[in-house]
Parts: C-alpha cells; structure tokens; sequence
C-alpha cells in the first residue's frame, strides 16, 4: 500500500510539474493559433494565480480536516481542466479552462510534499522528498522537449486534433495519467493518514474555519497578481489608474488579511510561522527561486524560436540541459544535506551559482550561439536544482506535525507569488522592448502610408509566433531580391526606393491575410 500511495502522489505530482513545463514550448503556437500573443502571459498568469489562491487555503484546511479528499478532488478538477483547455476554441476559452485546471493544480502542489511529511519521519525525509525531487526533475527534463514534440508531432485525429492545432495534445495526455493517479488514491490512500490540529468535528469544526480570513487571502492575491498582470501586459501603463488601484487594493487586502489573522482561532496562515527563522528564510528563497525559473521557462522558448528561429521541438530540446544539469544540482544537494546537515551554506551557494548563470543568459544576443544558450541555462540549472528540495525539508523540519499543511503550503504559496512576479516581470520588458524597437526600425516613408491600425499590426509582437506573417516576410525578401537583380538597380536611393514599395505592399497584403485567418 506504501509504494502504490508513493506511486500515487508522484503521479500526481509529474502532471503538476508536467503542466508548468510542457506548456511553455507550445506557447507560441497555441497564442499563434487563437491569435492572442497580447495575452501570451495569460495563459500562464491565469494558472497560476487560480493556483496560487487555492494553496493557503487549502494546505490549513487539510491541517484540520484531514488531507485525503481535498487532493483527490483537486486531482480531478485538473484532469477536467486539462480536457477543457486542450478543447478550446479562442484564447479567452484557453484561459478561463487553464484557471480551472490551475485551481486543481493548486490543491495538489499544496498537499503532496506534505502527505511525504506525513508518512515519514524527519529523518528520513530528506530522502523521499529527493525522490519527489526527481520528479520535478524529471518533468522539467522531459516537459519542454515533450511540449515542442506534441506541438509539432502530435496525432491527428479528425476534426478533434488537426495539422494546426496539434498543440491539443499538451493537455489530452494528461488524462489518462491522470485517472491511473486519482484511482491509486481512492483506493489506498488511508483517511487519517496526516495529525489534525483540531479535534472538533461537524459543524463545531466548520464553524472555526477562517471564512473571512480565506476570502480576503483570495480577494489580495488576484488583486496583486491582476495588478501585475495588466502591467506587464501592457493591457493598462504601470502608471495607469486602474493598475495603481487594484494594487493600492492589494496592499490594503493583504493589510486586512494579516489583521483578521491576529485573532482567528484557526487562522488560514499563522503569523508566528514567521519567527521562526528557518521557516521565514525558506519562504523567502523560494519566491525568489521561482521568480527566476519561471521567467526562464516562459520566456525563453520565445526567444529560441522568435529570434534563434529554432522549432519548437528544438526550443524544448535546447533548454533540456538547464533541466538536466537541475536535477543533478538537486542530487548533488540532497547527499550534501544527509551528509553535512547545511541547509544554509547549501542554500547560499546554490543562489550564487543560480545567479551567475542567470546573469550570462541576459547577456545573449540574436548572434548568440545554440552552444553559448546551453551552456549559460547548464549553470543557472545548478543553481536552481537543490531549491526543488532543500527549501520544503527545512522549512517541514523547523514545523510540529499539526503545523505541516499550512508550513509547506504557505512555502508553496510565496513560491507562486514569485512565478507571476517572473511573468510579469519579463513579460513587460518582452512587450515594452519588442512593441518600441519595431516601430524604430520602420522607415518614416513606410510607417505614415499605413493606416493606425495596420501600423499597430506592423509593431505587433505576434509577427514572432504567426507562420502567415513570416512566410509573407520571407517572400517579401525574396520578391525584393528579385526586383532588384531584374531592374540592376545598385544600392542607393532607387534601391531603397524599390525596398519601400515591396515592404508597404507586402505589409499591406499580410495584413489582409492575417484579418481572414
């Protein structure tokens, strides 16, 4: 029964983690088929922030009633959310259905390290919660490569899966993964596996819920990571009323949230968790540490394919070296640990290594090499890897076992925040730096002949991840060599001339296509 509960929860797990990796490299084609690149960061932003409000509440919940039906629930409201998104017509159905699986999503990255902790002594955490971390590895290994194959390569199968919309299958294969998982946890799962902090039962143990206090915990977080989103979006300026209302909003949420804690009996996050100093300093890095690999992870398969043109299958199997090189750091970390027990000079020197190796991809440049990409992701993932694991068990440790559900998921919960800081961090430096360097680079006499919108089409993004526009680009260049060589016009002024008109026409002409497609 231990091995098939094990089995169970890494399962569950490898969807999770699967989930946040496989999605990333077909981004591009998913946003390029439901034409909506101006919300590319949604459809990872509205994951996570489901996620992310469903966390806190649920890891103090299963404190008190027991963890059991709480992940099974949240498991197969992935499995429904996964079904959905990969069924969905446009991009607003694509986010709605991807926050339906981030709310199941949620409820296990809140509960499965935490059944671990149940099951298992202090001593012997370590050790399963590195296999746990092997997981995570794993997924990460083997979800961006996936993520391109299924995007490029997926089945099809009639009108349900066709040539363009292939990327289906990132979700589809979730399914029946999913319905081994929630089967093994039915079955044996016990009930009363994890110590409750409370002996009330009924409704005597409904009535010490903190309501007020998980309403204002959701209401502040989809305020600050709203707010967040439509910065870095450019949907509203950071400078815009409604971005600094809604995160004035927050401040004022969280401000209520951590007041009404003070003096609930079964408080949903227990502010004296944060005096313990082991605790405080594991929540820390774990924002910090998810801020970075989920920046990388969006972030740079849109590079590899919009500006090192690589497929998307390629954009997966370059950044499998950062995954690889992680789970070995995350090795290397866990047999440290058992060995010299130093979480803290671990800890500090895996953020020395992670922030060498992030550095140096800031560096690249269009002429970057695929071998100098590799390289600069290899370190940034040694440095990323023991954090998998060695935040969760020090935090898990320095916890009584009626504290562990809201310990680790409060871990869990800061670590989200800091995934939508890293979208939206490098989603505005993405659309603000793009959307400005591509009007510059229009010549005045192209730029004023065109109407506002096609202007606002022609400095658009979307030319990354659009097949029609770039083919139309291609067979502009093309076209323009041609003339050129026909007419024998040498450069100078005729010859910028002749590359006006074909660029304006051909921008004109894509701009047709694009409005049919």
């Amino acid at each position: 029964a231990l091995i098939s509960v094990i089995t169970a929860l890494m399962l569950t797990l490898l969807l999770e983690a699967l989930d946040q990796t496989v999605v990333g490299t077909a981004l591009p084609k998913i946003v390029g088929a439901l034409q909506g690149f101006d919300r590319y960061s949604w459809a990872v932003t509205a994951y996570i922030l489901a996620s992310t409000t469903m966390i806190p509440i649920v890891g103090k919940l299963s404190d008190q009633f027991g963890r059991k039906w709480f992940l099974i629930i949240g498991t197969a409201i992935f499995l429904l959310g996964s079904a959905l998104s990969g069924a969905s017509q446009t991009m607003n159905q694509f986010i709605a259905f991807r926050a339906l699986q981030g709310l199941g999503a949620g409820i296990g990255i809140a509960l499965a390290f935490v059944l671990v902790a149940d099951m298992f002594p202090p001593v012997e955490r370590v050790r399963w919660q590195s296999l746990f971390g092997v997981v995570y590895g794993l997924a990460n290994l083997v979800g961006p490569t996936l993520g391109g194959w299924l995007t490029d390569h997926g089945p099809l199968v009639g009108a349900l899966v066709t040539e363009t919309t292939r990327w289906r299958w990132v979700f589809y294969i979730n399914i029946p993964v999913g319905i081994i998982a929630l089967t093994a946890l039915l079955i044996y799962l016990p009930a009363n596996i994890s110590a409750r902090s409370s002996h009330h039962t009924g409704w005597a143990a409904v009535h010490r819920i903190d309501f007020p206090g998980a309403v204002l915990s959701a209401a502040a977080t989809i305020c600050l990571l709203l707010g967040l989103t439509w910065g870095s979006n450019a949907i509203y300026e950071w400078s815009s009323l409604q971005v600094i209302g809604i995160l004035a909003t927050a401040v004022i949420l969280f401000a209520a949230f951590l007041m009404t804690e003070r003096f609930a009996v079964e408080p949903i996050l227990p502010l004296d968790l944060f005096r313990n100093q082991v605790f405080a300093v594991a929540a820390l890095l774990s924002l910090l540490q998810l801020m970075i690999l989920v920046g990388l992870i969006v972030y740079l398969p849109l590079y590899l394919q919009g500006v090192l043109g690589v497929s998307a299958t390629g954009a997966g199997a370059v950044i499998t070296p950062m995954t690889v090189s992680s789970v070995i750091g995350a090795a290397l970390a866990g047999l440290a640990i058992t060995i010299f027990k130093r979480y803290r000079l671990i800890s500090i020197l895996s953020a020395l290594i992670m922030t060498a190796g992030v550095f140096l991809l800031t560096r690249m440049t269009p002429t970057t090499g695929i071998l100098e990409a590799i390289i600069f992701m290899v370190i940034a993932g040694i440095g990323l890897g023991p954090f998998f694991s060695v935040l969760t068990i020090a935090a898990q440790n320095a916890l009584p076992r009626t504290r562990l559900g809201i310990g680790t998921s409060a871990v869990r919960y800061l670590g989200q925040l800091g995934s939508v800081l890293g979208v939206a961090i490098v989603g505005t430096v993405v659309n603000n730096t793009l959307a400005s360097d591509i009007a510059g680079r229009l010549p005045a006499s192209v730029a004023h002949r065109l109407t506002p919108a096609g202007l606002k089409f022609a400095t658009s993004p979307q030319v990354l991840v659009n097949p029609a526009y770039r083919a139309k680009v291609v067979s502009t260049a093309q076209r323009f060599a041609a003339q050129s060589a026909v007419a024998q016009v040498p450069p100078g002024p005729q010859h910028n001339v002749i590359a006006q008109q074909v660029a304006l026409q051909a921008m004109q002409q894509a701009q047709h296509l694009l409005n049919q497609v």
